[in-house]
């Protein structure tokens, strides 16, 4: 029996008609994406990003703002649907290629990184028979091509990485020794509140936002590559950092408060050496990226004043 998320149970019934309004919509029918695949998908979606106890007034609005025809295709893609990857090859083969070669400058690298990464698209099948696929990890709130465009980001990144260092991204992930959550020196606590509200804050990220703290953090990009890779201005990759290390400090605090924190105990808890911080980065901010993550010390001390 299907075991049905807090939200999906509440909502499932008064929804149906717009979660079949917007299958419909999608165009992806054909694809053989049925109603129930499709209303576990927006639910998961709504899951993740929705607070517990969210409204339908707010899931009905969460819905509505996705890209349901990008989101479909995507999903019937991770399915293995033979006539969703021809459409999907008919759209984004040229524009993969186009952002691999705003990545690399170089005609030949640029087929070879696109090409690296329908593997993974594609995806295999697992031990328990469910297929894998990277596909799935894409939740409609941006635009597909976006998200293409980071993930070839990430794997020219982790590819550079393993030349660099002969040792990859996911061996170090695998031994545990990337992103490892630093030991508290001994005699030193943190207030599991803030390790709470770090971890939920660092959760509720998106994908590009993560990507975006990534390049500049832990990749050491500059602000002009970022922008380049993303296909925008320089100034609005300064604008929106600096905008998201803001609003993940806000978030801390907030949820610090909701904890049953004052504001000034909020705000001296996240005076604390970060390395006394016990949260999982790499858990957090790689489940729906390319496996990338950040500096929490840096991206907290840039909230304070960082010059962008």
């Amino acid at each position: 029996m299907k075991a049905y998320t807090h939200l999906e149970s509440a909502y499932q019934t008064r929804l149906q008609p717009l979660v079949v309004e917007l299958l419909q919509k999608s165009g992806c029918c054909k694809y053989g994406l049925t109603i129930e695949k499709f209303s576990s998908v927006l639910f998961a979606i709504a899951e993740k990003y929705l607070p517990a106890g969210s409204s339908e007034v707010e899931v009905r609005r969460l819905f509505s703002s996705l890209r349901v025809d990008e989101l479909a295709l995507a999903r019937a893609c991770a399915d293995g649907d033979e006539r969703a990857w021809e459409d999907f090859f008919t759209r984004y083969r040229e524009k993969l290629h186009s952002a691999a070669l705003s990545i690399t400058k170089d005609d030949s690298r640029a087929r070879e990184l696109a090409g690296s990464i329908y593997a993974d698209l594609y995806g295999n099948v697992g031990r328990e028979g469910n297929r894998v696929s990277k596909l799935n990890y894409y939740d409609g709130r941006g635009s597909l091509e976006g998200w293409l465009r980071i993930v070839l980001a990430q794997h020219h990144v982790n590819n550079f990485r393993q030349v660099r260092h002969n040792v990859s991204l996911e061996e170090e992930t695998h031994e545990g020794t990337q992103f490892a959550a630093p030991k508290a020196p001994e005699g030193r606590e943190v207030d599991s509140r803030l390790n709470l509200s770090v971890d939920e804050a660092l959760a509720a990220l998106g994908a590009e936002d993560r990507a975006i703290l990534a390049f500049y953090f832990i990749d050491d990009l500059t602000l002009a590559r970022i922008a380049a890779i993303l296909k925008v201005h320089e100034s609005t990759i300064s604008r929106r950092l600096e905008k998201l290390v803001k609003s993940l400090r806000k978030n801390i605090l907030s949820r610090l408060v909701q904890a049953g924190m004052s504001r000034r105990q909020a705000e001296e808890a996240l005076e604390v050496d970060v390395r006394d911080l016990t949260v999982d980065i790499r858990r957090r901010l790689a489940q729906d990226s390319a496996g990338t993550a950040f500096s929490k010390e840096k991206v907290i001390q840039a909230g304070e004043g960082k010059d962008y």
